[in-house]
This record gives structure tokens, sequence and C-alpha cells, in this order.
């Protein structure tokens, strides 16, 4: 695409989307990392619509609702030699996505995962997301919420990621340090972007969050030593508890020293890493290099 080319947006007027386009367009430049050798994988929901938006060469990938991460991880494990950042809403990611959100953490992958969080289903018209408080009535439903309410940072530590953070979408510069910090961490990286919906959350409003946010300087979230990270997990999950009058903004957690996915592979497939499945030849001149009767033989005498 022509970097002049113009590239029109649809979300609604004040939507925290834009502050995170803006940051990770930003970031990009900075990173200096081949657009072409970069995938930007989404799921489905305003969020959704993130990699339509992007002016540059990068590689985009628009899947099914909930199953960002699954593409994601596909991807990543096909040529790991590419740099996967994955956007995906409250909603789509922590509902319908939610298993894959957990075994993501699991795997430690190296991979970024950027949460568009406003608190709804923007896209559908302003239903009650995973991240919503219990008993909260947004000015689109008819009655308050029932079901309790996902703590995404919570939810991040104990399913195993190794990078977890929150920025606030309408800071577009502490957001892009944010997402760039969860690029360059080696493993499954996570953040959590709060951000308003000025259609339908009239709770959760840029002023709401103004009056609460705050930079985290009281914690360590840099795990040096395995003997630390029980500890580190604790202090993570005291500060990602707070809400209510105060919402802490930073890095809750970060350990570097447990073997990512890329390594777990590596270690069983030798050349794994020089030779990924995304860059082995499949045919040559027509012809399948694989041998498809043996992949079929067994079946055949099942079957007979």
């Amino acid at each position: 695409m022509a970097e002049s080319e113009l590239i029109l947006s649809d979300w609604c007027p004040g939507c925290g989307d834009f502050g995170i386009l803006r940051a990770e367009e930003s970031l990009l430049k900075e990173l200096g990392t081949p657009l072409q050798n970069t995938v930007v994988v989404t799921g489905i929901g305003c969020s959704g619509k993130i990699g339509q938006f992007m002016n540059s060469p990068l590689s985009t990938v628009h899947t099914l609702h909930g199953r960002a991460l699954a593409f994601a991880t596909g991807i990543k494990v096909a040529n790991p030699k590419l740099e996967v950042i994955v956007n995906m809403g409250d909603g789509d990611g922590l509902g319908i996505g939610a298993g894959h959100f957990v075994n993501a953490g699991r795997r430690n992958l190296d991979l970024a995962v950027i949460l568009h969080d406003n608190g709804v289903y923007g896209l559908t018209k302003g239903q009650a997301a995973p991240t919503l408080k219990l008993n909260e009535k947004v000015k689109s439903m008819p009655r308050p919420n029932i079901n309790g309410e996902v703590n995404p940072i919570m939810l991040a530590l104990a399913s195993g990621f190794t990078f977890v953070a929150r920025a606030y979408s309408y800071d577009v510069n502490g957001t892009k340090e944010m997402i760039k910090a969860a690029i360059q961490h080696k493993g499954t990286a996570f953040v959590d972007v709060l951000q308003a919906c000025p259609t339908y959350n009239d709770i959760n409003t840029k002023e709401w969050y103004e009056k609460r946010i705050y930079k985290m300087t009281d914690i360590d979230p840099v795990v040096k030593d395995p003997s630390e990270v029980h500890q580190k997990i604790a202090n993570a999950v005291l500060k990602a508890g707070e809400w209510e009058d105060k919402i802490p903004l930073g890095i809750f957690y970060k350990n570097e020293t447990i073997s990512n996915y890329g390594d777990r592979l590596s270690a069983n497939i030798p050349n794994y890493m020089s030779y990924p499945p995304a860059e082995q030849q499949i045919e040559r001149n027509g012809i399948p290099s694989t041998l498809i009767e043996k992949l079929v033989a067994p079946r055949r005498i099942l079957m007979e």
C-alpha cells in the first residue's frame, strides 16, 4: 500500500482504538523490523479492524471470533522468524477465546498479545463483555450485568504469560512503550489496554479513567532468578486487584528465565529454527515431496 494512500476508519469518534492504532504504527517504525516480516493477527469486533487501517506493507490476518490466538500460534510456529502481534477485544479474547488465551500462556510462544479492553461488545451494540463489572449497567443494556467479571491481569498471570502489563489508550506514547516492551520480550507477552467506548459504555469514560489511573513505581516486576517467581507474581496480583479508586498502569510481571516454545521445539527438532515448516519444500515440479500413500495407507487398512 502506498505511503500516501488515505485509509478511512469507521470507528466511532473518540474510540480508544485510535490510540492503539497510532501506538502500534509508531512503534513499528521505531523498532526497525522489516514490515514484510511482521504479521498483525486480529479477531472479530471493533478491535479486529485495526489491521485494515494500518498504512504499511505488513501482513494482516483477520480471523474468526475468539480464534486470533489460535491463528497467531500457527503462524509463529510455522515461521518463527516472523514478528507476530495479536490484537483482540475483551469479548473476543476473554469470552469465546478464553481457552486459547489460557493455553497461549502455557506455551510461552514469542507473541505480543494486545487486549482492547472497553467492557462492552462494541460491534454488536454494547452488550456486557467479560471485563464489565457485576451489577454495572451501561447505557446500551436494559438491565444490570448479571455475570461476574474477568480480571485480565490476574488471568494472564495464572495462565503463565511471562510478560504482563497494562496501558491506557488515550496515552498514546505510554501505550506505545508498553507494546514495544511486549514485542521485545522473549516469550508470550500480554498488554491490557484500557479504553473508553464513547458510544456504549457511559461508566468507564475517559474522564472516569483519568481520575483513577496512575503509573506504578512501587514494585519491581522483573524476575532475575527463578526463586523470585512466586513473590513477584504475588506482588503483581495485589496490584492487579486495585480498581475502584486507583488503577495501576505499567509492567506487572516480566520473566525471561522460562524457556519459550520455540526453544522447546528446537530441543526436539534440531533444524527447526534454520529450516522451519513455512520454508520447507512441499513439492517439486508439481509432484508432492511427501508420499501421500504413506499418510492414507493406515486409513485404508482400517476401512478394509
